[in-house]
C-alpha cells in the first residue's frame, strides 16, 4: 500500500511539471512570452557590442511573434505586425554588417522600443476578453508589466544616442544597463536618484513612465492577483458592458 501511495505522489509531481513545462514552454503561452523577456533584459545588461545589439533585437522579434500567438490576436493584425517583424530582421541584418556608430545604436533602440511599446496593448486587450482569470492572466499582466519598463528603457537609450546633449548630465549618456536600472526603478518610483535625466523630452517620459508604472499596478495587476486562485480559474467578474 506504502508503494502505492508513493507511486500517486510521483504521479502527481510528473503531471505538475509536465503542466509547468507547458505553462513556461508552449508557443502559446505568456510563460515563454516571459522567458525571452528575461533573455532580452540579460543579453542587454550584459554587453553592447554589435552583434549583441542585432540578437536583443532578434530575440525581440521572436518576443512579439509568441505574444501574437499567445494573446490570439486577429489574423489581420498577424499579417501587419509580422511584416513589420521581417523589416525589423532586416534591420538586425544590415546593423551586423554597416557600422552607424551612435547613429545606428540609436535606430536600433528606437525600434527596439517600438516594437516592445505596441505587445503591451495586444496582451492586456487579451486579458480584458478572457472569461476567466488563471495563471496565463496572472502571467500576461506581469508580462506586460515588464514589456513597459523595457520599452522605456530603449527609448532611454534611442534619446541618449541621438540628442546632442548627455541623456544623464554630468554622468553622461550612460550605459544600457544603467538605462535598464533607470526605467525599472522608475516604473517602481523607486526613485534612488542616482540617475536623472538632465533635460526633456528625458524628463517627461520619465513622469508618464511613473504613472504608467504605478496605473497598471493598481489596476490590472492588482485586480487580476486579487482575482486570481492558485489551482483552479475564476471566472472573470461582469462588468457594465456585459448587462447591456
Amino acid at each position: 500500500m506504502a508503494d502505492d501511495l508513493d507511486h500517486q505522489v510521483q504521479q502527481r509531481r510528473r503531471r505538475r511539471s509536465r503542466r509547468l513545462l507547458q505553462t513556461l514552454l508552449s508557443p502559446n503561452s505568456y510563460g515563454l512570452v516571459l522567458l525571452l523577456i528575461l533573455v532580452t533584459y540579460v543579453l542587454s545588461a550584459s554587453t553592447a557590442t554589435r552583434w549583441t545589439v542585432s540578437l536583443v533585437l532578434f530575440v525581440q522579434i521572436a518576443t512579439i511573434w509568441v505574444t501574437l500567438q499567445a494573446s490570439q490576436a486577429h489574423r489581420r493584425l498577424r499579417k501587419v505586425i509580422g511584416a513589420i517583424l521581417v523589416v525589423s530582421a532586416a534591420v538586425a541584418i544590415l546593423h551586423l554588417f554597416i557600422d552607424r556608430g551612435l547613429t545606428g545604436t540609436g535606430v536600433m533602440a528606437a525600434i527596439n522600443g517600438l516594437l516592445y511599446l505596441a505587445a503591451p496593448v495586444i496582451i492586456v486587450r487579451h486579458l480584458l476578453l478572457r472569461e476567466t482569470v488563471d495563471i496565463q492572466t496572472m502571467l500576461g499582466a506581469i508580462t506586460a508589466y515588464l514589456m513597459i519598463g523595457m520599452s522605456f528603457a530603449f527609448a532611454y537609450r534611442a534619446l541618449g544616442t541621438l540628442e546632442a546633449g548627455p541623456f544623464f548630465g554630468s554622468q553622461g549618456d550612460g550605459t544600457f544597463s544603467q538605462d535598464l536600472y533607470f526605467s525599472f526603478t522608475t516604473l517602481t518610483t523607486t526613485g534612488y536618484g542616482t540617475l536623472v535625466p538632465a533635460a526633456n523630452p528625458g524628463q517627461s517620459l520619465a513622469v508618464l513612465e511613473m504613472l504608467i508604472g504605478q496605473l497598471f499596478l493598481v489596476t490590472a495587476v492588482a485586480k487580476v492577483v486579487t482575482i486570481w486562485r492558485p489551482g483552479r480559474g475564476r471566472e472573470r467578474p461582469p462588468t457594465d458592458n456585459d448587462s447591456t
